[in-house]
């Protein structure tokens, strides 16, 4: 396993982070276990969670991810051995289930590390993200922009809140995620003005079908050193051919949710197959050609991976032991000038 700095801060992340969100879904207590135990004997010391997981978001299962992993901790003593990283819920006035619909007021912010700690039994939170923004910011991908009112917590008085965690010790780092150029440029303005903490990360969406960070983040992750962390890199299963010619698996997240429409607008069916057919010609598994296209794109931090067995678990790790060649660059290169970034 290969390691990454997180940000500027002091944290050494490995390049393949554990995402739990179907943890009290997909995926049983006993198997999430599992799962934990798995990914600690491959080197991966860094877990990704959610006050509003499991998914899909339903009152019923909200923080059960949460509570799964922090029995965990409690069972296996080794708190100190994972960076863990969580989110808070940015603005959902329809999820009155979470706060009364969910915001990044002090409050609120203060209501969400509480429930967070307390779930995962745990003194505090190595990397807190701001699940999505506080503005009306449509940060879940879509093809043009559409200006929001300026009805939302400043950017200052976010961080002003967290850094009261910070300074207690619940908090030790924080990042974005589903976040904009100028968000992050915005967070990062206020942090080095008023001697704030600084954003270490931006957990957005990244694949070979969804490139959008390449427009305008990217710069950002590198000048600024706010590396992604990059998430659904296997566009929720589609790059592996799973729902190859309307294929439904048992058990499969769109046959259980109907939730992946992120990856089924004009153009998506094409180049996804197109990828898929990609990696066989070049000898490789649709995973490894998936996952190993991310790791090694230099803004990227580490890959966030999610499995519903063990058997997905272990071959979506070994993925990232492909070895990426320039025959590969060259070939995923000219495929994306043809197709370009059809699922944003």
């Amino acid at each position: 396993m290969k390691y990454s700095p997180l940000g500027r801060t002091d944290l050494s992340v490995s390049r393949v982070c554990l995402g739990t969100m179907m943890y009290g879904s997909q995926v049983s207590q006993a198997d999430a276990w599992d799962q934990m135990d798995y990914a600690l004997t491959r080197g991966i010391n860094f877990f990704d969670t959610a006050e509003v997981y499991a998914i899909p978001p339903r009152p019923e299962t909200q923080g059960a991810t949460e509570r799964i992993i922090g029995e965990w901790f409690r069972a296996r003593g080794n708190r100190q051995d994972i960076i863990l990283a969580t989110k808070a819920a940015g603005r959902a006035d329809f999820m009155d289930w979470i706060r009364g619909g969910p915001r990044h007021t002090r409050d609120h912010l203060d209501a969400a590390v509480e429930g967070s700690l307390k779930r995962l039994q745990t003194d505090y939170i190595d990397l807190y993200q701001l699940h999505w923004p506080d503005r009306r910011y449509n940060g879940f991908g879509f093809h043009h922009y559409s200006d929001y009112d300026a009805d939302y917590e400043s950017f200052l008085s976010i961080l002003e809140s967290l850094d009261r965690h910070v300074k207690a010790g619940r908090i030790r780092h924080v990042g974005v995620s589903n976040e904009s150029p100028y968000g992050v440029m915005k967070f990062l303005s206020e942090a080095e003005k008023h001697g704030l903490p600084r954003i270490a990360s931006i957990q957005n969406a990244y694949s070979l079908v969804s490139r959008a960070f390449d427009y305008g983040l990217a710069e950002v992750a590198l000048r600024e050193d706010v590396g992604l962390l990059a998430y659904s890199s296997l566009a929720q299963g589609y790059l592996i051919g799973k729902y190859r010619d309307g294929a439904l698996p048992e058990g499969a997240r769109k046959t259980l949710y109907q939730r992946l429409n992120r990856y089924e607008g004009p153009g998506g069916e094409e180049a996804i197959n197109r990828y898929v057919d990609l990696a066989a010609e070049l000898g490789l598994k649709p995973e490894q050609l998936a996952l190993k296209f991310v790791d090694q794109r230099p803004f990227v931090t580490s890959t966030i991976i999610g499995a519903s067995s063990m058997t997905q678990l272990i071959d979506d790790i070994d993925a990232f032991d492909t070895v990426w060649t320039d025959e590969i660059d060259k070939a995923v290169f000219k495929l994306h000038l043809s197709h370009p970034n059809p699922c944003p």
